[in-house]
């Protein structure tokens, strides 16, 4: 069998391994000729994913990438992981969607199976899609060609997680086109999870990151309120987390990051409009998350304050700019939030982050890129008359940061347990 994956990034990428180490031809498809030529090499662009396993694949034979989308006419499957930002109204931006579509119809074959594993509203398969596919293909999507909608469940810096053994929910246009897809993800994945319909499938995997907005922002808020009681919410979290039922716990810290939780909530509180609903614990979770950033950055002058130093004229460094510990992936990252503001009050800002040595060129942190990380020396920290702890990657040493540094404000608890002097580290 030989399928087609559209979008070599966190998801695509990983994903085409999995299929070519079952035995699937796979043939990765992308506009970034960066990463075609990488993958050819058989190099590596994503920290987590080994270089070596990528060259024996594409040295197999198994695995190869182009930027000839005409070559769908080659497989018998395609998988799309593109993605699925908000626009600058926080309204869904599924152009890469709708793109990729128009590019892939005309060399759609007859019997095909397409799946979407981008994150969207319910309707965006069996709806947006499947318009643009026949139209451009003159195939019926359920009698020519099969459709279906599976989400991806990536877990990027987790090593514990991988491809094959995360269960994989698929819906189909129609019940043949289930079949269809089971039968393809079963070739690569241990667990499949069918369910009535791509719809039910699209709206699994907003329930999934919905219902950790939802959490992270409770706890976001408990932070603040425990705070002010002079309670330490991270004692409470791993006290509570001893109850071995109806409790799970989830964590604090300075604003969501990700292409996930940050995003596709509004994907269901945008579509909900439409059927007059309204999402209040969404908005919600959503108004509180985006503050945070906001209530760090005011810790940050206290912790200045109590040294008698104004933000404005300060040196800050912030520690991490990946929206998680041990990835390369700033996606959404609230590090650049947290830079934004600690500029805007006139800060001098700086950062350290050992999987993103220079800031790239994007959409939205387009003014940062070209910076440099700081060396993790301490002539380099020291000078800084404060730490910012926004991403704790493991490679960062706790306890030399405590030794070089007159003021740390930690975000996600990274410092406890570490030597320091009284009045040192300040908790946000």
């Amino acid at each position: 069998m030989k399928i087609a994956i559209i979008g070599l990034g966190y998801v695509g990428l990983p994903l085409s391994l999995q299929f070519a180490r079952s035995g699937v031809e796979v043939l990765g498809l992308d506009i970034d000729v960066k990463k075609i030529d990488a993958i050819n090499a058989g190099q590596s662009y994503i920290n987590q994913i080994d270089p070596n396993a990528i060259a024996a694949l594409v040295n197999a034979g198994q695995f190869s990438a182009s930027v000839d989308f005409s070559r769908i006419c080659e497989v018998e499957a395609v998988i799309i992981c593109v993605p699925t930002p908000l626009n600058k109204n926080r309204e869904p931006d599924i152009s890469y969607i709708l793109n990729t579509g128009e590019a892939i119809a005309p060399h759609l074959q007859k019997g095909a199976l397409v799946v979407l594993e981008s994150t969207t509203y319910p309707g965006t398969t069996d709806q947006d899609l499947r318009v643009v596919l026949e139209q451009g293909s003159g195939l019926k999507a359920g009698v020519d060609f099969h459709l279906a909608y599976s989400p991806e469940r990536e877990d990027p810096g987790n090593p514990n997680s991988k491809v094959a053994e995360i269960p994989k929910v698929v819906g189909g246009y129609s019940p043949a086109c289930l079949e269809k897809a089971i039968a393809l993800y079963g070739k690569a994945i241990k667990t499949i999870v069918p369910v009535s319909s791509c719809r039910a499938a699209e709206a699994t995997k907003l329930l999934e990151n919905i219902y950790r907005s939802v959490n992270i922002a409770l706890v976001n808020e408990l932070k603040m309120v425990y705070a002010a009681m002079g309670i330490d919410i991270w004692e409470v979290i791993n006290a509570a987390k001893t109850k071995p039922f109806g409790y799970m716990p989830f964590y604090p810290g300075p604003g969501l990051g990700g292409h996930c939780i940050p995003i596709d909530p509004f994907y269901l509180t945008w579509k909900a409009r439409e059927y007059e609903q309204h999402t209040r614990f969404i908005e919600l979770a959503g108004e509180i998350n985006t503050a945070m950033p906001e209530y760090v950055v005011n810790r940050v002058a206290e912790a200045l304050n109590a040294q008698k130093k104004p933000v404005n004229g300060s040196k800050i460094l912030v520690i991490g700019l990946a929206y998680k510990p041990d990835v390369d992936d700033d996606r959404e990252s609230p590090s650049y939030k947290l830079m934004d503001l600690l500029k805007e009050r006139g800060a001098a800002v700086d950062y350290y982050d050992p999987y993103i040595p220079v800031i790239r060129p994007s959409r939205v942190n387009g003014h940062w890129a070209g910076i440099r990380s700081v060396d993790w020396t301490r002539s380099a920290v020291a000078v800084f008359d404060l730490v910012l702890i926004s991403t704790a990657h493991k490679a960062m040493n706790r306890q030399d940061l405590a030794d070089w540094s007159p003021c740390i404000v930690d975000s996600r608890n990274a410092m406890a347990g570490i030597n320091a002097n009284l009045g040192q580290i300040w908790k946000a």
